[in-house]
């Protein structure tokens, strides 16, 4: 069968940098670092006490307040970004068949705040189990792209992608095949989170992937610096609507780009700690040159996982000059969470904003708070340090990495009619 072409005609972010699209891109262009002391909660006997928190926000600005009651912030933050979104492709039930509009979005945790406190509530009583009637519906995953069909009266597809941080990454590959493959007309696609919580920051604390350069909040996220200690956690949320190339152009859309192929593989290797020499990273990276029917030399751009941890900082640089070998020193490799942090499920989508925004400005945003090399990392590669730079780009790929081995891969071209 012919597949059809596929183009993103709509973005939407509310990151720790910036609460709408606009704002993100001039975040990252300017190197600004979202890290600051957590505001949520009273961290003194945390490990780390500071975070990428959304910032300047009031959800009853977006949503009804008797609605937000019945939401975790992961799902506020859904319906923000895709609310954003959805209006800058100009969708509407009297421009679409709202059967062949799907949604499909990408959360690692879900409601991690609405179970903390629901547990915790029922810890500190009698042992009576009262529970908010609320409490399953808040929590669970696949609950953002419910609230975002009901919202719109979509009626294709919805449900949600769980691979822990390459969700929504592995959510975009997903509503790509489904239009491409003729099932969908428009997929609203992305990812959200809201774990900066005592249970998230806990957590990570306790398997050590979390910075504690409590000192310096700012210049804690260091992808590539020698002297990075682990990621800094992050939330919010970034929202695409992907639509069939036809049905676009018939209703006079915009189109920011197309997308050119998705990959997929597992490290198959460790739960948490990715193949030493990136294994899956070449496999996920090759799969998706492959979909994309490109050769390595085609790309320009690569926005890294790039978490500022000590191994899968290197693995995946490694892999990058396996897979792009002499071309891998022509591309402006970066990693946007030097200033947003790590926003789990998130990253993948808001990481796909920045490399479409990179595309359109012929901007790519630098990897800021790097100060020091690492002797294990090629010096060849350009890591488009501190400072944005200025680059034509036609081909940009972003790569998306989970607990577990999952890696995600999306290649976006620059449209062409």
């Amino acid at each position: 069968m012919q597949l059809k072409r596929v183009v993103v005609t709509g973005l939407g972010a509310l990151t720790p940098i910036g609460n709408t699209l606009q704002e993100y891109w001039d975040g990252l262009v300017n190197g600004k670092s979202g890290a600051a002391p957590i505001t949520y909660y009273d961290t003194e006997k945390h490990k780390t006490k500071f975070a990428c928190e959304i910032k300047n926000f009031n959800v009853e600005d977006f949503i009804d307040k008797k609605e937000v009651r019945r939401m975790d912030k992961f799902a506020q933050y859904a319906i923000v970004a895709s609310d954003e979104a959805i209006k800058d492709a100009g969708i509407s039930l009297e421009n679409v068949n709202k059967h062949r509009v799907g949604v499909i979005w990408g959360a690692g945790i879900g409601g991690l705040q609405t179970f903390q406190d629901e547990v915790m509530n029922y810890a500190a009583g009698d042992g009576t189990p009262r529970f908010n009637p609320f409490f399953i519906p808040k929590m669970i995953a696949d609950i953002a792209p419910g609230h975002i069909s009901m919202r719109n009266g979509f009626m294709g597809p919805n449900y949600t992608t769980v691979s822990a941080c390459a969700s929504s990454a592995n959510a975009l590959v997903d509503a790509f095949n489904y239009i491409r493959l003729g099932m969908c007309d428009v997929i609203v696609s992305g990812g959200s989170e809201a774990a900066v919580t005592i249970a998230g920051m806990g957590g990570f604390n306790s398997m050590q992937a979390l910075s504690t350069r409590n000192e310096s909040p700012e210049t804690a996220s260091r992808p590539f610096d020698a002297t990075r200690d682990g990621f800094v956690l992050g939330e919010g949320a970034g929202a695409l609507v992907l639509e069939e190339y036809e049905h676009a152009i018939a209703r006079g859309a915009k189109i920011y780009c197309e997308v050119g192929g998705g990959g997929l593989s597992s490290d198959a290797y460790h739960l948490t700690a990715p193949h030493p020499e990136g294994i899956g990273v070449i496999a996920v990276m090759e799969n998706c040159l492959r979909d994309a029917g490109l050769k390595p030399e085609d790309v320009d751009h690569i926005n890294t996982h790039g978490t500022s941890t000590p191994l899968g900082d290197v693995a995946e640089l490694k892999a990058i000059s396996h897979v792009f070998g002499a071309h891998a020193k022509n591309i402006n490799i970066n990693s946007t969470k030097s200033m947003t942090g790590h926003l789990l499920g998130a990253a993948g989508a808001i990481e796909a904003i920045a490399s479409i925004l990179a595309m359109q400005n012929g901007i790519v945003p630098p990897t800021i708070n790097h100060t020091t090399v690492d002797e294990n990392i090629d010096p060849s590669l350009n890591l488009t340090l501190n400072k944005a730079q200025k680059r034509e780009i036609k081909v940009a790929m972003s790569n998306t990495f989970g607990f577990g081995g999952h890696n995600a891969c999306v290649l976006f071209k620059k449209f062409e009619n």
